[in-house]
């Protein structure tokens, strides 16, 4: 087990354990997207919807509930304690998974997804707080490394597990098995994770002391810098998840075998996540960070030019091994500028987790859909956005950075 700052003895769970449980706090956000990419199709048959491109809105729906609902549960956090909060989410989670498959009709459909996001909110404020108030520096950097590593586990499996339930039951069934893994999650937490926030820690909820929190997080030039430059990150990131499906089965007549492909590239960026827990201790997070970002910059600008030299789609064969390239080397970036955001707000990490959270999620969901939106039947779009969102990180990046890349300092 890692060296631990003095908050680590308030652990009464192992570390293996304490690792897996705060992993499935936030595998919980991935299933409830990825399972339902196969079954986007058949939800835009069963309701008739005539937009084929509002079939997104189902993954959509689901990010925005998880990002704006952050703000409330950041200050709730550092108020009542993390157990609480958590269990309060998961409720909701399992709520929202459930009314979702009995929706009637498409606009209930989606106001039950975002109910499920809210839900889900609570577990990725908590799974970072709790990280937050144990560890510190590299050591976080290193645990939240695992923590993504088995994150970005279920991204492999989780299409593969929607198509098969496609195979033997409808898509209603899908959002069902969400609740039910949610329900699992619910009883794990409840019965072993301890309260990680010590008394004296807390902080008291009004207005002024939350808006002071939420100063003290938008005035941080590193954490702000780096907040945003996630957001544009993950943009490109939700603009594949929301636009992989049809890629994949339209454009390049994948079929059902898109969860395979769609898994090849999740392999990828699990592995860079695991690379980044043994390499963060040598390195530091900045020159690992800054160079997965500059080659997932570069890949996306490739992926661009030759979606627009090609007069056809571009030939998969080249198509998927860049941009799973690419997103193997986000799974360098998400994890290490997650980690530089916090390093400085560890005095109101809920808070901080909460707000950092609503920009990364809420901004890359909203920068995700509009790139995912403009969707023509063709690849361009989509590497396009990757390399202007890319780009745009890089540029925020410089300014947190005060013009310099790759400086080594303590992380």
């Amino acid at each position: 087990m890692p060296s631990a700052t003095p908050a680590a003895s308030r652990l009464t769970i192992p570390y293996v354990e304490f690792v897996a449980l705060a992993a499935s706090m936030m595998a919980l956000n991935a299933m409830a997207i990825d399972i339902i990419l196969p079954a986007l199709d058949n939800i835009a048959g069963s309701f008739s919807i005539e937009d084929q491109n509002a079939r997104q809105f189902v993954v959509t729906a689901f990010v925005v509930g998880f990002g704006i609902a952050q703000l409330a549960f950041g200050p709730l956090a550092d108020r009542f304690g993390r157990r609480p909060v958590l269990l309060a989410g998961l409720v909701i989670y399992v709520a929202g998974g459930t009314a979702s498959a009995l929706a009637p009709d498409f606009g209930i459909l989606l106001a039950c997804r975002a109910l499920q996001g809210v839900g889900a909110a609570a577990t990725r404020v908590v799974a970072i707080s709790v990280v937050r108030d144990t560890f510190g520096g590299r050591q976080m950097a290193s645990l939240m490394s695992l923590v993504m590593m088995v994150f970005m586990a279920v991204p492999i499996f989780a299409p593969t597990l929607g198509q098969l339930v496609l195979f033997v039951a409808s898509w209603h069934w899908i959002l069902f098995f969400t609740a039910i893994f949610g329900a699992i999650v619910l009883l794990w937490s409840g019965t072993r994770l301890p309260e990680t926030l010590a008394e004296e820690n807390r902080r008291p909820l009004n207005g002024r002391k939350v808006i002071e929190a939420f100063r003290i997080v938008l005035t941080n030039r590193q954490a702000f810098g780096y907040a945003f430059a996630t957001a544009l990150a993950f943009g490109g990131l939700f603009s594949y998840l929301n636009s992989s499906q049809q890629i994949f089965v339209e454009v390049f007549g994948l079929g059902p075998w898109f969860p395979v492909a769609f898994s090849g590239s999740a392999v990828l960026i699990a592995g860079a996540s695991f690379a980044n827990s043994r390499l963060v201790g040598r390195f530091g997070m900045r020159r690992l960070a800054h160079t997965a970002l500059i080659s997932f910059c570069v890949l996306s600008f490739v992926t661009a030019i030759l979606s627009l030299v090609y007069s056809g789609p571009m030939p998969f064969w080249l198509f998927f091994p860049l941009i799973s390239a690419a997103f193997f080397f986000f799974g360098f970036v998400g994890t290490n500028f997650n980690a530089l955001a916090m390093e400085p707000l560890g005095h109101v990490a809920g808070t901080a987790s909460s707000v950092l959270g609503f920009m990364q999620t809420f901004g890359g969901g909203f920068f995700g859909a509009f790139v995912g939106y403009l969707y023509d039947g063709s690849v361009t779009p989509f590497a396009s956005g990757l390399a202007i969102l890319s780009g745009l990180a890089i540029c925020t990046v410089l300014i947190a950075e005060h013009g310099v890349l790759f400086r080594q300092r303590y992380s």
